[in-house]
């Protein structure tokens, strides 16, 4: 008897904890889904159009001019040169390979949403090719960067932010929930909806598209929300906690360390950028500059050199091929010795740092080029399309009038004492970890109770 008695009471546990996730993957899918639809839809729109963008801004990007390069020297005055007015260099990349333009990028803030603009020098002729504002360490255009904030904050600006830090929280949770209803309330279901076939058909589409792309949907939320502004706050912390802090040089001349920022193609703001500086930088250094850095080992296609803001701090010449394999080293030059004072390089970076490193450019597209590229494309696409199957079976199953409804808060209040304190436990460490999940599942919790104050009273 008494067995009987366990048996029925873990029955009924178990049918309390099926009942809580299935009503809170719900609220997450009628309530979150349509955000993290856009950010998905919006994600992949800015993974597919790199080759669209170097099609767009060709004559800028490319040149037929085959030749001797012209001294960096020359190609900053170049540039200057087809300045409207003066503004602070801040950076130049030098053309990577021959038919490549020089960018001689610049602080301007009429360049819209980055912040920079960059002149788009002919290495061979000194002529302009372009005049484009760019952003990020990919020197992504203005196509790319209005995608990009489009994913990101909707061009709502700080406010927007709060969009894909709602869509990044309950992602994983929305996930594991439906792995879990997969796993323990799949043929409960299929019974129950049995007699409608087009539904359990939806259903079961749903649930097989989930398992398909469940680890890339724990993927996109993780490295999600390291860009977010208070789950990303509080994940940086813990990285610093930890000591998983990607490994930077000193740009101080006076040993005051310099933070590096492996967000810097995905950051908010441009907070990325220097601030302008009444120093006026040396032209003359950069192809000095550029063959110390070289001498030491930064040798990779892709390079980025940049003044430093005042006459304490160091030169920066840093590796920007994101590609496979990363070639991400940097190091820091004393102009007045022309001796590298300090360097960081990717082989040296402990294994965190460098599993960071990648999967933030896995997610924008770049680690692996166009398998990447079409990886993700999959992946969001198949995300969108679950959404959508999501809100279809919702509608078929939605309550008529007078039908009983099963509120969230009328599972967990069958769920046994110790089961109450577990989950409010995780409700309030996750709040206080991903804050964004926290004030958005109390909303939850409101409607909630509405509904069932409602039922009721009936």
């Amino acid at each position: 008897m008494s067995t009987q008695k366990n048996t029925g009471s873990t029955g009924a546990q178990s049918n309390a904890l099926l009942l809580l996730i299935t009503r809170l993957h719900f609220y997450i899918g009628l309530f979150v889904g349509p955000f993290i639809f856009i950010a998905a839809f919006t994600g992949v729109l800015y993974i597919i159009t790199p080759q669209l963008e170097s099609a767009l801004y060709s004559d800028a990007l490319t040149t037929q001019s085959i030749g001797e390069y012209k001294t960096l020297t020359e190609q900053i005055a170049a540039a200057k040169s087809n300045l409207d007015e003066e503004l602070t260099l801040f950076a130049v990349r030098p053309a990577p390979e021959q038919g490549d333009t020089t960018r001689i990028m610049f602080l301007d803030p009429t360049a819209g949403l980055s912040g920079a603009r960059a002149l788009f020098i002919d290495p061979v002729t000194l002529e302009l090719k372009g005049n484009l504002a760019v952003y990020g360490t990919s020197g992504i255009l203005p196509l790319r960067t209005t995608i990009d904030y489009l994913h990101r904050q909707l061009l709502l600006g700080e406010f927007g932010r709060y969009y894909s830090e709602l869509a990044a929280s309950w992602l994983w949770f929305a996930a594991l929930g439906g792995l879990f209803l997969w796993m323990k309330g799949g043929k409960k279901n299929q019974t129950e909806f049995a007699s409608r076939t087009l539904h359990l058909t939806k259903r079961r589409r749903h649930g097989q598209l989930g398992l398909v792309i469940f680890m890339g949907l724990l993927f996109f939320s993780a490295t999600g929300l390291t860009w977010s502004k208070w789950a990303g706050g509080n994940i940086g912390d813990v990285r610093k906690t930890l000591g998983w802090v990607t490994p930077s040089v000193s740009l101080s001349l006076t040993a005051i360390e310099e933070n590096s920022d492996e967000h810097a193609d995905h950051i908010q703001h441009t907070d990325h950028l220097p601030k302008p500086t009444t120093e006026v930088p040396n032209d003359r250094l950069f192809d000095q500059i550029l063959a110390t850095a070289k001498s030491a080992g930064i040798n990779a296609h892709k390079l980025e050199i940049k003044p430093p803001k005042s006459i304490d701090k160091a030169w920066y010449v840093r590796e920007i091929d994101r590609s496979w394999p990363s070639q991400v080293d940097s190091v820091a030059i004393d102009p007045r010795s022309m001796t590298v004072t300090s360097r960081s390089d990717f082989e040296t970076y402990p294994l965190i740092a460098k599993l960071i490193r990648w999967g933030i450019d896995a997610h924008m597209g770049i680690l692996f080029g166009v398998v990447n590229q079409v990886i993700l494309t999959f992946f969001g696409l198949a995300l969108c399309l679950m959404i959508i199957w999501g809100y279809k079976m919702w509608w078929m199953r939605r309550p008529t009038a007078g039908q009983t409804v099963k509120p969230l808060l009328q599972a967990w209040n069958r769920l046994s004492g110790l089961g109450k304190i577990v989950t409010l436990l995780i409700a309030i460490l996750l709040s206080i970890s991903l804050p964004v999940m926290g004030v958005s599942l109390i909303l939850f919790l409101l409607v909630d109770l509405f509904r069932w104050q409602q039922q009721s009273k009936q």
